[in-house]
């Protein structure tokens, strides 16, 4: 597509939330929490011309490489939601892309994320086949306190659960979809913590991807104030997650 005429570099849009998204509590999953910030992104790179299909004419996609994400409170069932997001860098094969949530014109969440475009038919990263200068950017421009980071796992851990990737665990990239690592790991996570909004930050790191029928394994870790998961591949760790509790 080419670039809309309504494009900026700066991008709002409003997102109401659904019952379908909420936990018991009535406030929003932290998945579909996930889910609205990279619909958000998307959006934005539909109007840039970065966007999926835009870049599928040559093989290409963008993929979640880290994630950090920073919560204040979570909306609620019926809340109106606005997410911004700007892009801070973006070269050659990777981009940073910041997101905040507001409800009622107050920051609750910020986001950043590290993507890196992927070629679709040999599995492999690649450098942008678009053009992307007429987008602005900003390095200086935080949406966290921390940026995203490596999580440490040298630590011991214990197995928690074996799977086997199913269909309904693949997305538009024929791979897991990013935010089902995160849905298998908070499902072992004490249920306590997350109705009571106990996470203040996750990170995730998502380091190979997985497929059809793959046969994983998950770890978990504990300490004082995070807990730490791990799915594993034939014993090759092919994501991680870090829950920061209050």
């Amino acid at each position: 597509m080419p670039i809309s005429p309504t494009f900026t570099s700066v991008f709002s849009k409003d997102w109401e939330i659904n019952f379908t998204q909420c936990m018991p509590n009535g406030y929003l999953k932290y998945t579909d929490l996930c889910n609205i910030l990279q619909l958000t992104a998307a959006a934005h790179s539909e109007i840039g011309g970065i966007s999926f299909s835009d870049m599928q004419e040559f093989d290409q996609a963008w993929v979640l490489s880290r994630m950090r994400v920073e919560i204040t409170k979570l909306p609620k069932w019926k809340d109106t939601v606005t997410v911004k997001t700007w892009i801070k860098t973006l070269e050659n094969s990777r981009s940073v892309r910041a997101l905040e949530l507001y409800v009622n014109g107050k920051k609750i969440v910020g986001c950043e994320t590290f993507w890196a475009v992927f070629n679709t038919k040999i599995r492999r990263p690649e450098t942008l086949a678009l053009p992307f200068e007429h987008f602005k950017l900003y390095p200086e421009h935080k949406a966290t306190e921390k940026t995203f980071s490596k999580i440490n796992l040298n630590n011991e851990t214990e197995m928690v659960f074996e799977k086997t990737v199913a269909l309904s665990d693949l997305d538009i990239v024929n791979h897991v979809n990013n935010v089902r690592y995160l849905e298998w790991c908070l499902d072992f996570v004490d249920m306590e913590s997350i109705l009571s909004q106990k996470i203040e930050s996750f990170e995730m790191n998502f380091l190979k991807e997985l497929s059809l029928r793959d046969k994983v394994i998950i770890y978990e870790n504990l300490t004082s104030d995070s807990i730490i998961l791990s799915i594993t591949k034939e014993e090759k760790t092919c994501f991680a997650l870090q829950l920061n509790l209050k």
